[in-house]
């Protein structure tokens, strides 16, 4: 619009001003009035219709100063407006008084009521009203949505139309303004400030947003239009009982599915507890139920409701691996949906149910092929505590406790007087003490003790131990945060199962290795019993060799020397000598025996549950559960303690005992601690035949350094185990 118009309108507007103003005054400064025409021949006002050129002349220029009462300053427009686009807009055909209708005449003052969009959107007007965002505005919260706030003001395109704020690609954005803004999800306490980002990345989101897949939903298909209402009202679109309607919208045969559920029919009784979609699926971070994220968090999920169940689900494998929260976990392990199905949930007893008597092997074989109805008395939520429905397992979990209790409860004992006593006699005379053990380290007069077989059988077990004891505790002690540690730094459950798997495999070699070199060795003194000359005497020598003070096998000195044992820990009695094996060692040495049979076996019905369950009913892998996880902690925390202790950590070998690296050991802690082996090999002569003299110091440190690495790993599991158990019964 060029200046010279500008200025032309200008002096129109003052000049009528001022026409009106003096025709103002001769009214009233009339001497006397006219006399009126009669009241029914007055015909009634015509109200003023401002034109839309009038109102551009202010709000179009935005430098353009606004007309104001006499001695005001003026005014520069508030809201500026492009002509062009608002006749393209769906009120281009509309005066501005149409929606501002408080306006009469021009100029207006600067604070005008919002414009009244009910005169002509009567049903969504009143539908606004009972929303949310009315209620807010009745309320008086300003800050709450308004019909410009979606649609716009004045440019207002159909909603259909790209442009739109409200078409459903851009409708996202829209709502985040409000949604994501902190200020505005602070001042009204918005429940979830996330919601827009969440949707964002969800499946819904990803479809429509990214793909421009526009059949994908978008806010509005959830929450309604102009009906919005809080969750917690009964007429919202995502109230509890009106959800599984909601998602139905779009999953209707999922709906139909869910609907005759056991879920869907505690819905439809108005039981509360009746999961809908948003418990399972989530509200606003909906993803693909096929990622393994998903299906990680599920029996959380299902959790919510069954916490009994996913108690004791949580003592299998499944729920084990699963809470370690490893991606390539889920895939591989059943979650609550695998076995129960996904919107299909009907009870067990139900001919539809995946659990029902016909159908529940078909439902094992999705992920174990082949297995028989013996396989399906597994019970995934078997409670060990339930005397009443689980009687068996009852008591082998009790005996297993007593067993644990106990054997911690007498080493702990004994240890301890130990400690007390050898404390004592150091503090007694510690220069003599000190002067012992170095002279005993630096003797030349070495025997052998330990064969190069035993040494190497030693080494398998110590290897392989520690590595069944690293991929296997934090199975165990799932929760904690060094478990998924762990299981993170070894590459996963999978992996972590393969090691332990290759760790079983050593340790039954090195069991059957040892049997096999004792049958060897038996072997050969049966052959000199063939001889009737020498029967007698090798009769003898074979008794000697399965009973006598060389066999690892216990005797009734064993109780002797324990009891003189006691007796020197209370300062009773003078410190006993042993022979060639004590009785703490021989207790170790059988331990391995018990551990192979309980451990071992039940590991194997574990490992190959369906061939086991071929003749074997499936509550066997409950026990077998039971067995190897009670054992396996019995047997890391009895070698990191009391094993270390009676080793390594008494005061006279700390910081390490290295014979079973060596295989030799010195005259002197020979006479010290096995005074009666040096006297019987001795008095058989048999003395020198032990005497060894080679290179050990060149290969001591070598050996130390991996007795440290065995040692310290060793210290490092025990304090996880240790931390994990204080832990769990501190909640």
């Amino acid at each position: 619009m060029s200046p010279i118009l500008h200025a032309f309108r200008f002096l129109r507007l003052v000049t009528a001003y001022a026409v009106l103003a003096g025709l103002a005054g001769l009214r009233t400064h009339a001497a006397e009035p006219a006399t009126p025409a009669p009241a029914a021949s007055t015909p009634a006002p015509t109200p003023t219709v401002i034109p839309n050129s009038d109102c551009m002349d202010c709000h179009e220029a935005p430098d353009k100063p606004v007309a104001a009462k006499p001695g005001a300053k003026p005014k520069r427009a508030v809201e500026i407006l492009r002509p062009a686009a608002f006749a393209k807009s769906v009120h281009g055909k509309l005066k501005c008084v149409d929606c501002h209708v408080s306006i009469t005449d021009t100029p207006h003052p600067s604070k005008l009521p919002p414009a009244q969009c009910a005169t002509c959107h009567v049903a969504e007007t009143k539908a606004y009203a009972t929303s949310i965002h009315g209620a807010s505005h009745a309320m008086g919260a300003s800050g709450a949505a308004t019909c410009a706030s979606c649609h716009g003001s004045h440019e207002i395109v159909p909603v259909k139309h790209l442009d739109s704020p409200v078409f459903k690609l851009n409708l996202p954005r829209t709502c985040a303004t409000c949604h994501s803004s902190k200020g505005l999800t602070d001042e009204y306490r918005i429940k979830n400030p996330q919601a827009a980002s969440q949707y964002n990345e969800s499946i819904h989101g990803r479809a429509l947003l990214q793909m421009g897949l526009i059949v994908a939903p978008s806010c509005n298909d959830c929450h309604g239009v102009h009906d919005i209402k809080r969750s917690v009202d009964k007429g919202s679109h995502t109230h509890h009982t009106k959800i599984a309607e909601t998602c139905g919208h779009c999953h209707v045969g999922i709906e139909e599915t869910y609907s005759k559920s056991v879920h869907g029919q505690l819905l439809a009784k108005g039981d509360k507890r009746g999961p809908v979609c948003s418990d399972c699926h989530s509200a606003h971070e909906i993803e693909k139920p096929k990622s393994v994220h998903f299906k990680s968090l599920s029996d959380q999920r299902c959790g919510r409701c069954h916490q009994d169940r996913l108690e004791h689900y949580r003592d299998t494998y499944h729920g084990k691996a699963m809470a370690l929260g490893q991606p390539n976990v889920a895939a591989d392990v059943a979650s609550c949906y695998d076995c129960h199905g996904h919107h299909d949930v009907f009870p067990v007893h139900d001919p539809r149910s995946r659990l029902s008597k016909d159908r529940i092997v078909g439902t094992c074989q999705q992920c174990h092929p082949g297995v028989n109805a013996k396989f399906t008395e597994y019970q995934p939520h078997a409670n060990p505590l339930d005397r009443k429905n689980y009687p068996i397992l009852n008591k082998v979990f009790l005996f297993m406790t007593a067993l644990l209790v106990g054997t911690f409860g007498f080493f702990g004992l004994h240890t301890l007087f130990w400690l007390v006593r050898s404390v004592y006699l150091y503090l007694h005379d510690s220069k003599t003490f000190r002067e012992a053990k170095v002279h005993a380290q630096v003797d030349d007069e070495l025997y052998t003790r330990f064969t190069p077989f035993e040494r190497f059988l030693h080494l398998l077990v110590v290897t392989s131990f520690l590595l069944l004891t690293v991929t296997g505790m934090p199975l165990k002690f799932y929760y904690t945060d060094w478990a998924k540690t762990i299981f993170g730094i070894i590459g996963g459950a999978q992996v972590a199962r393969s090691l332990h798997h290759f760790g079983a495999i050593i340790t039954f070699s090195y069991f059957f290795l040892h049997l096999g070199n004792l049958a060897l060795n038996l072997w050969k003194k049966r052959g000199a019993l063939r001889h009737p000359e020498t029967k007698r005497i090798e009769l003898r020598r074979f008794w000697t060799a399965l009973f006598g003070p060389d066999s690892m096998v216990p005797s009734i000195q064993d109780w002797h020397d324990f009891v003189a044992h006691q007796k020197w820990f209370f300062g009773k009695g003078p410190r006993p000598h042993f022979d060639r094996w004590t009785y703490w060692e021989r207790f170790d040495y059988f331990a391995v025996f018990w551990g192979i049979f309980a451990i071992g076996v039940s590991g194997l019905i574990l490992w190959f549950p369906a061939f086991f369950t071929t003749f074997l009913p499936g509550w066997v892998i409950n026990i077998a559960h039971v067995v190897h996880s009670d054992e396996a902690l019995l047997a890391a925390g009895f070698i990191f303690t009391f094993h270390f202790f009676n080793t390594h950590f008494r005061i006279e070998k700390f910081p390490m005992d290295t014979v079973i690296f060596s295989g030799r050991i010195s005259k002197t802690e020979m006479l010290h601690e096995r005074k009666r082996w040096y006297d019987r090999l001795v008095a058989s002569g048999r003395l020198q035949d032990h005497l060894v003299r080679d290179d050990w110091e060149g290969r001591k440190g070598i050996a130390r350094s991996f007795g440290f690495m065995f040692f310290g790993l060793g210290l490092v599991l025990l304090a996880l185990i240790v931390y994990a158990m204080v832990s769990r019964l501190w909640h």
